[in-house]
């Protein structure tokens, strides 16, 4: 039995077994799980990183029109490689707890309105520049400027004033929030000299990697950083290169045929044919990460809610799920929250009744088409999901008219520009911030358009109470009303699904986002 769990702890170390399926076996052979974990972890320093080499990436989401600013990051590409050369004030670990980066220590005043963030004495920047309380108040004062437009101008906009205290950032604000620590880990909140102010596209930070190549839409490459404060707990790479590869066959063959390391996003129809590539192991999790259709609540004819709730009606989610994700995921309710949230609740599961659909959708007095645009990269199988759309709406005498986008300019022409179209959000830590960047009216990433001064009321007024009880009967509530008033149509919360080739180890298993939370160039390595 030793044996046996000493292979298959080093087949962990190696990246060729998930540590959820080692638990498993361990506990199946009757071995607790402190003695298990113990073995992974002497299986870990056994193995070591191997140094050296360029760890290659094919991945859909990047566009010619992608930046380097981290305010406008908002697709797989641009956030999977800033979280190789950016670095962030704070962290979420995989098990959901916070990691101090550039901030030591963290602590607030009783009523949670007064935060202290303590900044880390000897980080550097790319440009050999120290890192200072003063560059993380300049990047958190960026952000919280609407002329940003950044992605996490929703919550910093909570932020009433933000000061500097020798090392130590303290900020005020408007109402209190438990949850602030949680939300300075969002993505965007990459801490650069000056706060980004002076040429936010720079690409300059204190992460394992400096860019040294930048072409949107086409590739980019990271160097490894000889003085990256955290030494070797990331880049082990000499050298990290993402490659744009936003057709999902052609993403699959280069995985197949050694030209990258790994891939995101794997359509669930061919995850079972990956799985017999000899050397590829697919990475597969849940999370938060759901697909939608959104509608703008303040645009004809979706500014009727009988119509939006006609669409809500006449979309066949159990179908959807099966055909589109073939599984790998879960039915959504038209909130975007799920269980993998811990304040979330239960509410009664909407389901597909095209005879309501057609009673709503009469009286709303709409007549004609409407037009849905999709694409392939909104998400894996969201033209094939369109169609399936279609059919079922058409049961309710609903004629969805399907506009398929081209890739590229998809995210700046049509997302969030468009009324009516198909999308996705990776998530994310907690309710808050979901509903703060993409709910509040102020939000620059409120892609439904729904703007209610009474839901506002009801985010600041759940981000102010300490009580857990009351906190979660307030979420509640927002869920019945986005649910029911809302522009958002979501059918399902979707796996993260990744892959990667012979060699690769290090990976690590992270509910938050794909590709280990952005993490996976930098976390990795090739085995020699």
């Amino acid at each position: 039995m030793t044996n046996e769990l000493d292979y298959l702890s080093r087949r962990v170390a190696a990246g060729k077994l998930s540590r959820r399926d080692f638990l498993g076996r361990a506990a199946a052979l009757g071995v607790a799980a402190p003695f298990a974990n113990s073995l992974l972890s002497s299986a870990a320093r056994a193995a070591g990183p191997v140094k050296g080499g360029t760890l290659k990436a094919g991945l859909v989401g990047g566009e010619s029109t992608n930046s380097l600013d981290p305010a406008l990051m908002m697709t797989q590409v641009p956030f999977a490689f800033g979280k190789c050369w950016g670095e962030m004030i704070v962290e979420l670990s995989p098990e959901g707890k916070l990691e101090n980066r550039i901030a030591e220590e963290i602590g607030s005043s009783d009523d949670a309105k007064v935060w202290t963030l303590k900044i880390r004495d000897g980080i550097e920047f790319h440009n050999g520049k120290t890192v200072t309380a003063e560059d993380v108040a300049a990047t958190l004062e960026r952000h919280s400027d609407e002329k940003s437009k950044s992605g996490a101008l929703g919550y910093m906009k909570g932020i009433d004033t933000i000061k500097v205290n020798g090392k130590e950032v303290v900020l005020t604000l408007k109402e209190a929030n438990a949850d602030l620590p949680y939300l300075l880990s969002d993505y965007h909140l990459i801490v650069q000299p000056n706060g980004g102010k002076d040429k936010p596209d720079a690409g300059i930070s204190a992460g394992p990697y400096k860019v040294v190549t930048n072409e949107p839409g086409v590739r980019h490459v990271g160097e490894r950083f000889a003085n990256y404060w955290q030494g070797d707990k990331m880049g082990h790479a000499d050298q990290i290169e993402v490659v744009v590869i936003n057709d999902a066959t052609a993403r699959t063959a280069a995985l197949q045929g050694g030209q990258v390391n790994m891939i995101n996003r794997v359509e669930p129809k061919i995850v079972d044919l990956i799985k017999r590539v000899p050397g590829v192991t697919i990475r597969n999790h849940s999370g938060p990460g759901h697909y939608v259709f959104i509608m703008h609540c303040n645009t004809a004819p979706f500014d009727n809610n009988d119509l939006r709730m006609a669409l809500k009606l006449a979309i066949n989610r159990e179908e959807m799920l099966n055909k589109v994700l073939r599984g790998y995921g879960s039915l959504g309710n038209d909130f975007p929250i799920n269980a993998s949230y811990p304040l979330f609740t239960e509410i009664e599961q909407r389901k597909y009744d095209p005879d309501k659909a057609k009673f709503h959708y009469k009286k709303s007095g709409h007549d004609g088409s409407v037009l849905l645009r999709t694409s392939d990269v909104a998400f894996p199988g969201a033209v094939d999901a369109a169609q399936l759309y279609q059919q079922s709406a058409a049961k309710a005498g609903i004629k969805l008219e399907i506009k398929r986008e081209p890739g590229d300019g998809y995210w700046n022409e049509v997302w969030n520009k468009q009324p009516f179209c198909a999308s996705y959000w990776g998530g994310r830590s907690t309710q808050d911030q979901m509903y703060s960047t993409a709910y509040l009216s102020s939000a620059d990433w409120n892609d439904t358009r729904f703007k209610r001064p009474d839901f506002d009321k009801m985010v600041l007024a759940a981000r102010a109470e300490l009580d857990e009880a009351k906190r979660k009967q307030m979420y509640h509530d927002m869920a019945v009303m986005v649910r029911d008033e809302g522009g958002l149509i979501l059918p399902m919360f979707n796996q993260f699904i990744d892959a990667t080739g012979p060699k690769v180890a290090g990976w690590v298993e992270d509910p938050h986002q794909e590709l280990c939370n952005g993490y996976a160039l930098a976390k990795c390595w090739l085995e020699a």
